[in-house]
């Protein structure tokens, strides 16, 4: 299981309450109150580079503002483009 728990300046981290998610099929913890936009940043991905799906249900950008919840499935993939 991975987490994004961010550390302390420091190096210690800190107690925070968790919930788990399902990233891309894995248990992954993530920091309780978390949003999607959240972690994409924490995983270190530019805002465009990915598209986002919770429980199935497509993600836009201008949404991830959305709370990430104990046991929601999150996928991120590789945007489609073209003509």
């Amino acid at each position: 299981m991975t987490s994004i728990l961010n550390p302390h300046l420091d190096g210690t981290a800190p107690l925070v309450p968790v919930v788990t998610i399902q990233l891309d099929g894995q248990a992954h913890e993530v920091p309780q109150g978390s949003t999607l936009a959240q972690l994409v940043k924490a995983l270190g991905h530019e805002e465009k580079a990915v598209s986002t799906a919770v429980n199935g249900d497509f993600v836009a950008r201008s949404a991830r503002d959305r709370v990430l919840n104990k046991g929601d499935a999150v996928l991120l993939f590789q945007p489609i483009v073209g003509g």
